[in-house]
């Protein structure tokens, strides 16, 4: 077995996360080994990282070349590039991906773009589905400058929605209209209620956020909460919610979804997207992976709006 390059957890440094050689994995049958070109970060994979206690290479987001089909014969062949998701070992330069969580890219769409769909984009989708149709509906998204909700405002829009965003920064209002939102709400949540009620509600905030705005779902209306990937303990009104009738609160994981739709489905429509334009992630930092300590820290504190991409090859 050879050895490879890898962000390990290292509990035993003031960083925790490292650079380290480790040995490649072996894939199963139904697994493809792809040279990972680049990864993205996600806001609750990287607090599981740097409160790990133990060593284990992180990530979920990964693009890159697949230098090994499955030996079944399932999913894309030797040199397609691809984008895939894993529930753990995406920050690698070789990664082992069940074929059916692989979809294959198109020449418009980047390694890096590419990196950026698989947990925020299929989070994005997979709440949207959620709500059945959208034309003409109004649609409210809470951390609508982060990751998924960047995303996500794009996807209501596109779906017929009429889209407000809220957002805790003044200088992303911009960004978030550009998405398609038609109203933003700067820092205070409970200022959406003038453009309500809403038929969805995709919450990424959670706490008081949440049980402000689940209060302002229309009579059949949803309320997604994606909010427990990066806290375990949310609140909301129950009060407010049971007097509206038929409105419902949900919470969603990519992983607890995965387990009826494989991710593959949704990461290509979310790739055909991309290439014709209609969804454009925002990467707002991109950096060799070299620098995974100091833009995870970025990511937890908040400093930057959309999406952050490391280059694993010079081909990312």
């Amino acid at each position: 077995m050879g050895m490879m390059q890898a962000i390990v957890t290292d509990p035993g440094t003031e960083v925790h996360l490292v650079l380290d050689e480790v040995e490649q994995p072996v894939p199963n049958a139904s697994q493809a080994l792809v040279r990972v070109s680049a990864i993205s970060l996600n806001r609750g994979e990287v607090r599981w990282a740097m409160a790990a206690q133990e060593r284990y290479i992180p990530g979920w987001d990964l693009s890159g070349v697949v230098e090994q089909p499955a030996a079944d014969g399932s999913g894309p062949k030797a040199g397609a590039q691809v984008v895939g998701y894993l529930p753990s070992g995406a920050w690698a330069e070789l990664a082992a991906v069940p074929s059916n969580a692989l979809a294959e890219l198109p020449e418009k769409v980047s390694f890096s773009q590419a990196a950026t769909l698989p947990v925020a984009g299929l989070t994005a989708l997979f709440s949207i589905q959620k709500a059945g149709s959208l034309l003409g509906r109004r649609v409210l998204v809470t951390g609508a400058s982060g990751g998924v909700g960047h995303l996500a405002v794009q996807l209501a829009y596109r779906a017929g929605g009429s889209v407000i965003g809220t957002t805790r920064h003044p200088e992303y209002e911009v960004m978030v209209r550009e998405a398609g939102a038609s109203q933003v709400v700067v820092a205070d949540p409970a200022a959406a209620a003038e453009f309500g009620p809403y038929h969805l509600i995709m919450d990424g905030v959670g706490g008081s956020t949440l049980s402000t705005v689940a209060a302002m779902l229309a009579p059949g209306g949803v309320c997604v909460t994606y909010a427990a990937l990066i806290q375990a303990e949310i609140s909301v009104n129950l009060r407010a919610l049971c007097q509206t009738p038929g409105a419902s609160l949900t919470g969603l994981l990519v992983l607890g979804e995965l387990r009826s739709e494989p991710a593959s489905n949704g990461l290509r429509r979310l790739v055909a997207l991309v290439e014709d334009g209609r969804l454009i992630p925002h990467i707002a930092v991109e950096a060799p992976w070299e620098q995974v300590s100091e833009v995870s820290q970025q990511l937890i504190e908040r400093k930057f709006a959309g999406k952050a991409v490391l280059r694993v090859n010079k081909e990312g």
